[in-house]
């Protein structure tokens, strides 16, 4: 069998002419590769392969890979390498294969090199079942608790939505660095296990690990979320003692977690002291005026960016857009929109083309904002129309509500939250058909609606209040505290909106108790109960605010003299006085 591989030795590099020769046929070609004896040799089989352009064929191409990784050298391996980076999705067995190789090469260094690698591919497609795969394979080879490779194990299952196979990972290790101690705080921050991930920051200086400015940014984005001020305001004097605040993106982040920890002044003033600001940061406050309510503020700061000659990106639009649809500048946002693309070159994103569905649908341009999506440039999302169902319910368009709901529907019908709009849309104006139908659908398709949550924070500690807490039982002081404060604000006038309660077989009383147990009331009373008079209320949401506590709220901060700061699912919402920051434009 020595004779094809010399004849392959000596056949001439010009192509060949196949009107005199014959080509080896691929099954013979893939025959002769593992009897190659050196690299030479395969590399000459090789050359074959692109002159007869079977080079990118799968089959010979893991040939190769499996014959420079069965006896390794350093050279072999270096060409492995190279023909696996052709490969635009390798599967397990070849991932497996060069790991082997670099296992018998003794070349560790390498060898956790490529599992790191390879986790990441894993990630971007998100391909679980070959992430455990390869996580398996890392334990027989004695790397998977290697500090490297750690990390990018938690990024893996974190990426691939098992974030309970993350922290076990990250558990597992007897001597964490700061590195994966990173890895897991960011992993439990983005999945909205806040809580968890500042413990874990406290866990890192309790051992004495030097946090990195990653950690810092992580950290940030954790206060943020949870809409810890007090936390946020501690880790602001953290970063300056430390000398975290020399990063731009750490101060960007700054701006961040002040705008959506409720202070806006706070994150004005990390902007004005920055010495350097980048597109970033100038989108960051630039958004953060919009969810705050201060469209035309957000616009005066896009003007000043453009003066500094500091270039938008598409996130500096979305703060724009944004800023236009919750000020009813609908004429200003369709300019900054086509704008964006023809004066900066920037491709509308979904989340662009959700703003604008937005801006017309709370200006109630329903049959426009229909029109736009359907004449989008790509394939609308459930989310597009769903932010167009929002404003048929705002403005009482039953019928234009059921044809929206239909097209949701044909993308996506599991979401309970679609459901219930409509059917409170029904609800309102009498068709109760409509209703029980959408009511047993909902329940044949399983689909839930997620409970309304509001949290607040008392002395460091955050507390969370469920819609619903206390409709069957009175007997705490918060609950007792409640009644007395509904009881003070219908003497000053707060009549509760049970039209937004829609049972047809309730009486009206039923309905009050229902509405006053609404998550956010809960969470505003045990701030009036548990923070001293004059203090500032932040309560953050989870859902859309109710209109009926949205009423309360400003009747609260007229009776007590209080501000509240409620943020929701899309803003934010300032009551003081009786009045509040959105105009009741919302």
């Amino acid at each position: 069998m020595d004779a094809p591989i010399l004849q392959l030795t000596s056949f001439s590099l010009t192509k060949p002419n196949t009107e005199t020769t014959s080509l080896l046929p691929l099954p013979h070609l893939i025959s002769l590769i593992p009897k190659c004896t050196t690299l030479k040799e395969l590399k000459q089989i090789q050359a074959y392969t692109i002159k007869t352009n079977y080079q990118n064929n799968t089959n010979v191409i893991t040939k190769f890979i499996n014959f420079c990784t069965s006896n390794p050298t350093k050279a072999s391996m270096e060409h492995a390498h190279q023909l696996f980076d052709q490969i635009t999705q390798p599967n397990i067995v070849l991932f497996n294969t060069m790991a082997r190789g670099y296992a018998r090469l003794n070349d560790p260094l390498r060898m956790i090199t490529h599992f790191r690698r390879c986790l990441r591919l894993v990630s971007k497609v998100k391909a679980l079942a070959e992430g455990k795969q390869l996580h398996c394979f890392a334990v027989k080879l004695g790397v998977s608790d290697n500090m490297y490779v750690v990390p990018t194990l938690i990024n893996m299952y974190t990426a691939c939505g098992d974030i309970d196979a993350s922290r076990r990972v990250f558990d597992k290790i007897d001597e964490p660095c700061v590195v994966a101690y990173n890895a897991i705080i960011m992993s439990l921050a983005r999945n909205n296990r806040a809580n968890e991930a500042l413990a874990l920051f406290r866990e890192l200086q309790e051992i004495g690990l030097k946090p990195t400015d990653v950690t810092m940014l992580v950290v940030l984005s954790s206060c943020a979320l949870l809409g810890s001020l007090d936390l946020g305001r501690w880790m602001h004097e953290y970063v300056k003692k430390y000398g975290f605040d020399r990063y731009v993106k750490v101060n960007t982040t700054l701006i961040d977690m002040y705008a959506k920890c409720g202070s806006l002044d706070d994150a004005v003033n990390v902007f004005r002291d920055m010495p350097k600001r980048d597109t970033q940061a100038w989108s960051a406050i630039i958004v953060a005026y919009a969810t705050h309510g201060d469209g035309f503020q957000a616009i005066s700061m896009l003007n000043e960016m453009k003066k500094e000659k500091v270039q938008p990106d598409e996130i500096t639009f979305l703060g724009i857009l944004y800023a236009c649809s919750h000020n009813g500048l609908v004429e200003e946002g369709f300019e900054y929109f086509h704008g964006m693309t023809n004066e900066y070159g920037i491709v509308p994103s979904i989340k662009h083309y959700g703003c604008m569905v937005d801006l017309l649908g709370r200006a109630g341009r329903l049959d426009e904002a229909y029109k736009f999506i359907d004449e989008l440039p790509i394939k609308p999302t459930p989310i597009l129309w769903r932010t167009l169902l929002s404003a048929c319910s705002t403005h009482g368009n039953v019928e234009m509500g059921k044809r929206v709901i239909e097209r949701i529907f044909e993308l996506d019908d599991s979401h309970g939250g679609d459901y219930v709009i409509f059917s409170n849309l029904c609800a309102r104006y009498g068709k109760w058909d409509d209703v029980n139908h959408l009511r047993k659908t909902m329940i044949d398709k399983g689909a839930v609606k997620i409970p309304g949550c509001s949290s607040i924070e008392v002395n460091n500690v955050v507390h969370e209040f469920f819609a619903g807490e206390g409709v069957h039982s009175t007997s705490t002081t918060l609950h007792r505290a409640l009644d007395e404060l509904v009881k003070e604000l219908k003497s000053a006038g707060y009549v509760p909106d049970t039209s937004l309660v829609f049972y047809a077989d309730m009486e009206d009383e039923e309905k009050e108790i229902i509405l006053r147990y609404h998550s956010e009331k809960l969470a505003i009373t045990f701030g009036l109960l548990n923070t001293p008079p004059g203090t500032t209320i932040r309560v953050v949401k989870n859902l859309r605010v109710c209109g009926d506590c949205h009423n309360a709220a400003k009747f609260i901060s007229l009776i007590f003299g209080r501000q509240i700061i409620l943020r929701d699912v899309q803003r934010f919402h300032h009551f003081k006085d009786g009045k509040c920051s959105c105009g009741d434009y919302w």
